[in-house]
Protein backbone atom coordinates (compact mmCIF):
# COMPACT_ATOMS: atom_id res chain seq x y z
CA UNK A 1 0.00 0.00 0.00
CA UNK A 2 2.67 2.40 1.01
CA UNK A 3 4.44 1.60 -2.28
CA UNK A 4 1.43 2.62 -4.99
CA UNK A 5 1.47 5.58 -2.16
CA UNK A 6 4.69 6.83 -3.19
CA UNK A 7 4.24 6.33 -7.01
CA UNK A 8 1.22 8.69 -6.93
CA UNK A 9 3.91 11.22 -5.97
CA UNK A 10 6.66 10.70 -8.38
CA UNK A 11 5.86 13.47 -10.91
CA UNK A 12 5.17 15.92 -8.93
CA UNK A 13 7.62 18.73 -7.39
CA UNK A 14 7.68 19.12 -3.79
CA UNK A 15 6.32 22.82 -1.86
CA UNK A 16 10.15 22.78 -1.33
CA UNK A 17 11.37 22.20 -4.58
CA UNK A 18 9.11 24.66 -6.25
CA UNK A 19 10.04 27.97 -3.98
CA UNK A 20 13.82 27.03 -4.48
CA UNK A 21 13.08 27.59 -8.47
CA UNK A 22 10.85 30.17 -7.50
CA UNK A 23 13.73 32.11 -5.58
CA UNK A 24 16.24 31.16 -8.14
CA UNK A 25 14.28 32.76 -10.84
CA UNK A 26 13.59 36.33 -8.70
CA UNK A 27 17.81 36.70 -8.29
CA UNK A 28 18.09 35.99 -11.99
CA UNK A 29 15.39 38.79 -12.28
CA UNK A 30 17.62 41.01 -10.10
CA UNK A 31 20.71 40.12 -11.81
CA UNK A 32 19.51 41.22 -14.72
CA UNK A 33 18.19 44.65 -13.41
CA UNK A 34 22.41 44.94 -13.00
CA UNK A 35 22.96 44.14 -16.85
CA UNK A 36 23.84 47.23 -19.71
CA UNK A 37 20.82 47.92 -21.41
CA UNK A 38 22.71 46.80 -24.92
CA UNK A 39 23.26 43.54 -23.18
CA UNK A 40 19.02 43.09 -22.12
CA UNK A 41 18.78 43.90 -25.77
CA UNK A 42 20.05 40.89 -26.85
CA UNK A 43 18.08 38.72 -24.68
CA UNK A 44 14.88 37.47 -25.80
CA UNK A 45 12.45 38.72 -23.51
CA UNK A 46 9.14 39.81 -23.33
CA UNK A 47 7.80 43.91 -23.47
CA UNK A 48 6.54 44.01 -19.84
CA UNK A 49 9.63 42.16 -18.29
CA UNK A 50 11.73 44.59 -20.48
CA UNK A 51 9.56 47.25 -18.97
CA UNK A 52 9.89 46.38 -15.15
CA UNK A 53 13.60 46.14 -15.75
CA UNK A 54 14.08 49.54 -16.23
CA UNK A 55 11.68 50.73 -14.10
CA UNK A 56 14.14 48.74 -11.45
CA UNK A 57 16.10 51.77 -10.43
CA UNK A 58 12.92 53.68 -9.74
CA UNK A 59 12.32 51.83 -6.25
CA UNK A 60 14.77 52.97 -3.60
CA UNK A 61 13.00 52.02 -0.34
CA UNK A 62 13.88 48.40 0.89
CA UNK A 63 10.36 47.00 0.61
CA UNK A 64 9.13 48.67 -2.63
CA UNK A 65 12.37 47.15 -3.88
CA UNK A 66 11.87 43.35 -2.76
CA UNK A 67 8.43 43.83 -4.06
CA UNK A 68 8.94 44.54 -7.32
CA UNK A 69 12.15 41.83 -7.88
CA UNK A 70 9.18 39.65 -6.67
CA UNK A 71 7.60 41.03 -9.64
CA UNK A 72 10.44 40.49 -11.87
CA UNK A 73 11.06 36.66 -10.51
CA UNK A 74 7.00 36.18 -11.50
CA UNK A 75 7.38 37.29 -15.50
CA UNK A 76 10.77 35.40 -15.03
CA UNK A 77 8.48 32.85 -15.18
CA UNK A 78 7.35 33.30 -19.22
CA UNK A 79 11.28 34.07 -20.33
CA UNK A 80 13.82 31.34 -22.08
CA UNK A 81 15.97 30.74 -18.56
CA UNK A 82 18.18 28.76 -20.84
CA UNK A 83 19.25 31.03 -23.10
CA UNK A 84 19.33 33.92 -20.38
CA UNK A 85 21.79 31.85 -18.41
CA UNK A 86 23.91 31.37 -21.72
CA UNK A 87 24.25 35.19 -22.01
CA UNK A 88 25.10 36.10 -18.58
CA UNK A 89 27.50 33.02 -18.23
CA UNK A 90 29.47 34.58 -21.32
CA UNK A 91 29.29 38.09 -20.11
CA UNK A 92 30.87 36.80 -16.52
CA UNK A 93 33.34 34.64 -18.46
CA UNK A 94 34.77 37.91 -20.22
CA UNK A 95 35.04 40.04 -16.94
CA UNK A 96 37.01 36.56 -15.80
CA UNK A 97 38.68 37.15 -18.48
CA UNK A 98 39.31 40.36 -18.87
CA UNK A 99 40.60 40.67 -14.81
CA UNK A 100 42.98 37.86 -15.63
CA UNK A 101 44.86 39.22 -18.68
CA UNK A 102 44.67 42.51 -16.41
CA UNK A 103 46.46 41.36 -13.46
CA UNK A 104 48.81 39.20 -15.57
CA UNK A 105 49.85 42.77 -17.05
CA UNK A 106 50.44 44.33 -13.56
CA UNK A 107 52.46 41.52 -12.60
CA UNK A 108 54.75 42.28 -16.05
CA UNK A 109 54.66 45.87 -14.67
CA UNK A 110 55.94 44.48 -11.20
CA UNK A 111 58.14 42.42 -12.32
CA UNK A 112 60.29 44.80 -14.69
CA UNK A 113 60.21 47.48 -11.59
CA UNK A 114 61.75 44.75 -9.59
CA UNK A 115 63.33 42.67 -12.04
CA UNK A 116 66.96 42.54 -13.74
CA UNK A 117 67.97 42.64 -17.73
CA UNK A 118 66.61 38.95 -17.76
CA UNK A 119 63.06 40.24 -16.82
CA UNK A 120 63.29 42.38 -19.80
CA UNK A 121 64.71 40.19 -21.98
CA UNK A 122 61.62 37.79 -21.18
CA UNK A 123 59.33 40.44 -21.67
CA UNK A 124 60.91 41.53 -25.26
CA UNK A 125 60.82 37.98 -25.96
CA UNK A 126 56.68 37.67 -25.26
CA UNK A 127 56.28 41.34 -27.06
CA UNK A 128 58.73 41.51 -29.59
CA UNK A 129 57.23 44.67 -31.15
CA UNK A 130 58.99 46.24 -27.56
CA UNK A 131 60.32 49.69 -28.05
CA UNK A 132 63.58 48.94 -25.36
CA UNK A 133 64.78 52.42 -24.86
CA UNK A 134 61.21 53.50 -24.06
CA UNK A 135 60.69 50.66 -21.85
CA UNK A 136 63.72 51.00 -19.98
CA UNK A 137 63.04 55.08 -19.36
CA UNK A 138 59.64 53.84 -18.14
CA UNK A 139 61.38 51.13 -16.02
CA UNK A 140 64.26 53.34 -14.44
CA UNK A 141 61.75 56.56 -13.78
CA UNK A 142 59.51 53.72 -11.87
CA UNK A 143 62.39 52.28 -9.93
CA UNK A 144 62.93 55.90 -8.79
CA UNK A 145 59.92 56.98 -7.69
CA UNK A 146 59.48 53.74 -6.11
CA UNK A 147 63.07 54.36 -4.16
CA UNK A 148 62.30 57.95 -3.67
CA UNK A 149 58.82 57.19 -2.23
CA UNK A 150 56.91 59.24 -4.83
CA UNK A 151 53.67 58.77 -6.44
CA UNK A 152 53.71 56.15 -8.94
CA UNK A 153 53.12 58.43 -12.11
CA UNK A 154 55.54 56.76 -14.03
CA UNK A 155 54.24 53.26 -12.73
CA UNK A 156 51.04 53.97 -14.64
CA UNK A 157 52.84 55.03 -17.59
CA UNK A 158 54.50 51.74 -18.19
CA UNK A 159 51.49 49.88 -17.24
CA UNK A 160 49.27 52.19 -19.88
CA UNK A 161 52.58 51.04 -22.36
CA UNK A 162 52.38 47.36 -21.65
CA UNK A 163 48.93 47.30 -21.99
CA UNK A 164 49.44 49.08 -25.45
CA UNK A 165 51.66 46.17 -26.08
CA UNK A 166 49.05 43.45 -25.22
CA UNK A 167 46.39 45.14 -27.55
CA UNK A 168 48.84 45.47 -30.57
CA UNK A 169 49.31 42.08 -29.85
CA UNK A 170 46.60 40.92 -29.80
CA UNK A 171 45.02 42.65 -32.78
CA UNK A 172 42.68 45.04 -31.30
CA UNK A 173 45.44 48.45 -32.08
Amino acid sequence: MVDSYDDAFDGEKSKTQVKKELHALVDLGERLTTLKPDLLKKLPLTDALRKALADAPKHTANIARKRHMMFIGKLMRDQPIDEILALIDQVDASSRQYNERFHGLERWRDRLIAGSDDVLEKFVADFPETDRQQLRSLVRQAQHELAHNKAPAASRKLFKYIRDLDEVQRGLR
